[in-house]
């Protein structure tokens, strides 16, 4: 049975609650697992999300090895079409979502199948990774860099990548004066070298490319009268590890301000190839621009 979706709920509305509501409250933030609710309500009151999480994430490293076991085994494969007609868990299920796993070519599937066949055959228990931190190609990647460890490296390892998980799960779900410190954030703006100014008006996209599987637009905008975007390309959640372009179309932007141009233009759309490492990070991608030149800097 699938759960419903999360409502966020005031931290003040927690603190009051009955030890019931409580944990009928926060039972998924750990997947399936109620008892790290129940140990931290004894905690209360919390001044802050920060605070609850704590109790939360110390009730995980209090806990028997074979809760944190089976805390471990509660976790579903990724990308496991079995469990997924069987039912995940609505968190889950979003967070799988997120980064496409419900959409695989059939070589991300085959390749997701050989790495999740080969660690729990090793471990006896499934690969967890905090997806929403990842893009596939980096949860293929990570995979394959955890597999010829021990099993205790990985159980530390897998209880590590669950509390991250819940961490963002708690964030959504738990409004609060203070935030968790699970949020990164993609932006860019342009400088128009030409005329020595903020370039407004280009239009810019921001693509998710994938070794295996199709790349996908992850965000588009068009920059204002800064240069920048409205909002962040990627903001108020991890910016997931992996391999991106940004795209601008600065031929039409110089065209409709009546520079003279070649035709077709020497530069009409500017492809950007970075990667991102750090996904609680701030990365700052802009463009100097020319009609016949360009440029690029990591920012922050």
């Amino acid at each position: 049975m699938v759960s419903g979706p999360m409502l966020q709920k005031p931290l003040e509305e927690l603190n009051r609650c009955t030890q019931s509501d409580f944990v009928a409250a926060l039972a998924n933030i750990f997947e399936y697992s109620p008892w790290v609710a129940e140990q931290a309500f004894a905690a209360r009151p919390f001044a802050g999300v920060n605070a609850l999480f704590a109790a939360m994430k110390t009730a995980v490293e209090r806990g028997s090895k074979d809760q944190r076991l089976a805390l471990i085994k509660s976790h579903p494969d990724l990308a496991n079409k079995t469990q997924r007609a069987a039912g995940l868990t609505a968190e889950s299920t979003a967070e799988q979502n997120s980064i496409g796993l419900d959409r695989l070519s059939d070589a991300e599937y085959e390749a997701f199948e050989r790495v999740n066949n080969a660690y729990r055959g090793k471990f006896g228990f499934p690969y967890i990774v905090c997806v929403r931190r990842h893009t596939k190609d980096s949860v293929l990647a990570d995979f394959e860099r955890r597999l010829p460890n021990d099993a205790a490296t990985e159980t530390a390892t897998s209880i590590a990548e669950i509390c991250r998980i819940a961490a963002l799960r708690l964030d959504q779900l738990v409004a609060s004066s203070d935030r968790l410190a699970v949020h990164g954030r993609l932006s860019t703006h342009v400088l128009d070298n030409h005329n020595g100014k903020p370039a407004g008006g280009i239009a810019v996209e921001l693509i998710e490319r994938s070794l295996k599987g199709e790349s996908r637009v992850v965000a588009r905008a068009v920059t204002n009268s800064d240069g920048r975007t409205d909002q962040p390309l990627i903001g108020g959640r991890p910016v997931p590890i992996g391999r991106y372009e940004l795209n601008f179309s600065v031929g039409r932007y110089f065209r409709e301000r009546n520079v003279p141009l070649s035709e077709p233009p020497f530069l009409d759309d500017i492809a950007l190839r970075f990667a991102v490492s750090e996904p609680e990070g701030h990365l700052h991608v802009p463009l100097l621009v020319t009609p016949w030149s360009y440029a690029t800097y990591r920012g922050s």
